[in-house]
Parts: C-alpha cells; sequence; structure tokens
C-alpha cells in the first residue's frame, strides 16, 4: 500500500485544498481494513460483485491511459470515485475518458486527476467534469493557493460544464467568471 499521495502532493477541488481521505493501494488486500482505497484496474476487476456493492464508498479505480474505460462502464454504479492518471504531459487520454464519463455514461461520483496535473491542463480538466486533483506541480500550487485557476475566457467547444453563449456567435462561449 502507498500513502495517500506522494510527499509534496494536494488534494485541490473547486472548493479549495482539503485532507485526502483516500488511499492509493497496489490491491484489494487492502480493504480488509479501514478506510477508502484507490485500486488499480485489475485488482479492482478481480474483485467479488458483493465485496464491490457492499463497499462502494470505500472502493475507487485508477486507470491509466492505456486501459480501456468499457471495462468499467458497467460497474460505475459500484464506484464513488474514478482516477485518471496522467503520467506524462503529452499523453491526453484521460482527458476524453473524464469527459466520456460524465457525458456518456452520467458517472455521477468524484473524477480525480493524478500524476501530471498541470497549470494550462487544469481549467480544461474543470470543464470536462474533473472534480479532484491530485497536485504536486509547484506553479500550480502556489496559484491555487492564491485562488487563480486561469484558462482563457473564451471557449469554441463545448462541454461538460455549460457556459453562457458569446454575443451572436452560437459557437463562441463565455467562461463564467
Amino acid at each position: 500500500m502507498t500513502e495517500s499521495t506522494t510527499p509534496g502532493t494536494r488534494l485541490w477541488t473547486p472548493k479549495g485544498f482539503r485532507e485526502d481521505d483516500w488511499v492509493h493501494a497496489e490491491s484489494a488486500e487492502a480493504l480488509a481494513g479501514n478506510g477508502r482505497f484507490i485500486l488499480p484496474l485489475q485488482a479492482f476487476l478481480v474483485l467479488d460483485d458483493d465485496v464491490r456493492k457492499s463497499a462502494k464508498e470505500r472502493i475507487g479505480v485508477l486507470l491509466q491511459p492505456g486501459d480501456e474505460l468499457d471495462k468499467i462502464v458497467g460497474l460505475l454504479d459500484q464506484l464513488s470515485l474514478v482516477a485518471l492518471a496522467f503520467p506524462a504531459f503529452n499523453d491526453g487520454r484521460s482527458f476524453s475518458k473524464g469527459e466520456l464519463l460524465r457525458s456518456r455514461h452520467n458517472f455521477k461520483g468524484a473524477i480525480r486527476a493524478t500524476g501530471q496535473v498541470l497549470v494550462d491542463q487544469l481549467p480544461h480538466m474543470l470543464r470536462l467534469g474533473f472534480d479532484e486533483f491530485e497536485v504536486s506541480n509547484p506553479v500550480l500550487l502556489k496559484r491555487l493557493e492564491e485562488g487563480r485557476t486561469g484558462g482563457l475566457p473564451v471557449y469554441y467547444q463545448p462541454a461538460v460544464e455549460p457556459e453562457a453563449k458569446g454575443p451572436k456567435y452560437s459557437w463562441r462561449r463565455k467562461r463564467p467568471d
């Protein structure tokens, strides 16, 4: 089992920084203890259905960019958190998974970004439906401590988070302030 976050990592939500009550675990053996655990996909999939259902509030799953979202789609009602890994800044597959969880699969639980959460990515993650972030990047930590999430005020594409439409252009949407 690993610590809830690596040293220097803090959990941020749109309501601010908070203590993280989830622990990243390597196997389902962690469920024998008290607490809430984020399991790798394979460890989650081998759990008995009754265990997943009875421990729903204590079980989250971590998907790596190469993991198929379809493997958990039928089990989303047995999860209260899906953590999506961003191991490198140039791998955007987890962005797509976050958006699909909210828009196509109507997942109501927490979607957490973990790994390389960077300054310029946070506004996009928020628009796609992410609501928890394990942040270790010093620049992003400083900005969030100052209450700045960044981003551009105008968007061309719709997202999970609704925006007001810009004047006279249906394709231009303004960020709510």
